[in-house]
């Protein structure tokens, strides 16, 4: 059992000191963080869903993703700059604690353990979906069963595990995305057999670069900004590697330009290759192209890829679940019992706790797909905005803190800072405003924005019952 110094601290003290020290294991490696900055927002809505923003944008979707990365990289750059000078396994939910108050550390943190468990229940099932379609005779409901328990067992032994998992699931990923990039340019040149040089004939016929103008633009960023949530796990992920600062402050450096790279290149050679209007949502782009240019078995080569993404983000959810909400009992936000940890340094727990909700999410999601998980999963669909924005506030006030007290630790630095931190927080609220205007983001938005409010009542409740009891003594 642990009990967090920033809990030792009296109960009104709002901000925690700068240092704290954690119980888990410091197991993970350099090369498991940067394969995981690299991979681990390299997802299904990435390879499957990035059709419906081509459906919108036509080629315009390549200035969506450039917006929709540039804000990603922003908010990724300044949880960088607080997780390298204070690294914790909260991560963004610690800093939002000491740089807003506990309500938004209780807030956050609550809310991203919610959505992590609620989309394992999609990952799970998505990959059970596909692994039937291979083996048949085994029900999705077992393959659900089957990879739930694996990657729980993996993940209760050893933190080390989780790595190793990350570390091969990423690379995978990276690897058919680079080879993706090159055969797609050497078909744009028609140097592959078979293939005539297209050039930009794609990129302006069919209605011209912005079929749709700027609004499909926008529609696009809508349709594609939610595949750059992800990226946080690896500030959660620095805390248990053997020098936290460093760690996290290259895997950010690393992470932020490849990943856009990643996503824009790949949107520009799809639109290239093929006409944006021969595009469908729901359907894999990525599988549509390597169709034109002959790679055999492409529509199954690229349902490995998916399925290794969606494992991986099984992986990376129940390892984020289960540190977040480790963190919130150490700072007294959650049962004091799930602060058992392993001789390993596992918190044991947490994980259960945790795998728990998912199976219970799983479950929801098998009986009730277009009813109760469907609720529960819009409640969590917008949290991502949410996160961000406590992210860049956080950010805009610790910022000055550090620079006043330890400023040794600024060791990675947000850009432009305050302008960009501000522009980012501006940015952020523009989305939230196109979603209440978007007839199908709405509901989403409206369900997450009523499931924050919520929270952040229990959040308010206890601080006042808190202060009560304070002035009763």
């Amino acid at each position: 059992m642990h009990d967090s110094p920033a809990r030792a601290a009296a109960p009104q003290d709002p901000k925690p000191p700068l240092e704290e020290s954690e119980p888990l294991s410091h197991a993970l490696k350099q090369r498991h963080l940067t394969m995981l900055g690299l991979g681990g927002v390299i997802g299904a809505g990435l390879f499957v869903g990035s059709g419906a923003g081509i459906s919108v944008a036509g080629p315009g979707i390549v200035l969506s993703y450039l917006i929709a990365g540039a804000l990603a990289m922003l908010v990724m750059r300044m949880l960088g700059e607080m997780s390298a000078a204070m690294p914790a396994s909260g991560s963004f939910s610690v800093h939002a604690e000491r740089a807003i108050g506990r309500w938004a550390g209780f807030s956050v943190g609550w809310l991203y353990w919610m959505m992590l468990v609620v989309v394992l229940a999609v990952e799970a099932t998505a990959a059970a979906q596909i692994a039937n379609g291979w083996v048949s005779s085994v029900p999705q409901w077992a393959w659900v069963l089957i990879f739930m328990l694996f990657f729980t067992g993996a993940n209760l032994v050893a933190v080390r595990n989780f790595g190793e998992f990350e570390f091969w699931f990423a690379l995978l990923k990276v690897v058919a995305i680079l080879l993706f990039l090159v055969l797609g340019t050497l078909a744009v040149f028609g140097v592959l057999p078979e293939t005539e040089p297209v050039g930009l004939t794609n990129l302006t016929g069919q209605g011209g670069f912005l079929p749709n103008g700027w609004e499909g633009v926008i529609s696009g960023v809508l349709a594609v900004v939610f595949a750059f949530g992800g990226l946080e796990v690896v500030t959660i992920a620095a805390a248990e590697s053997d020098d936290p600062a460093r760690s996290v402050a290259r895997a950010v450096r690393s992470a932020v330009w490849r990943i856009l790279f990643f996503y824009v290149g790949s949107m520009l050679v799809i639109v290239a290759v093929l006409p944006w209007t021969e595009q469908k949502a729901g359907l894999s782009p990525y599988v549509a192209v390597l169709d034109s240019i002959g790679v055999p078995s492409a529509g199954q080569i690229m349902n490995i890829v998916v399925f290794v993404a969606l494992l991986s983000a099984l992986n990376a959810n129940l390892y984020g679940s289960s540190r977040m909400i480790f963190s919130l009992a150490e700072r007294g936000e959650a049962p004091k019992s799930l602060l058992q940890v392993s001789g390993g340094g596992v918190p044991r727990l947490a994980v259960l706790a945790s795998v728990a909700f998912g199976f219970i999410s799983v479950l929801l999601n098998l009986k009730w797909p277009d009813s109760v998980f469907k609720y529960l999963l819009n409640s969590v669909g917008a949290v991502l905005l949410f996160v961000w924005a406590l992210i860049a506030v956080s950010q805009l006030r610790l910022r000055r803190l550090i620079e006043r007290e330890a400023p040794e630790r600024l060791v990675l630095k947000m850009w432009g800072f305050p302008w960009l931190t501000w522009a980012s927080l501006a940015a952020i609220a523009a989305v939230v405003g196109l979603m209440l205007t978007d007839a199908e983001a709405r509901p989403q938005l409206l369900w997450s924005t009523g499931a924050t409010a919520a929270v952040m009542a229990v959040a308010g409740l206890r601080e006042w019952r808190e202060r009560r009891h304070r002035d009763a003594r």
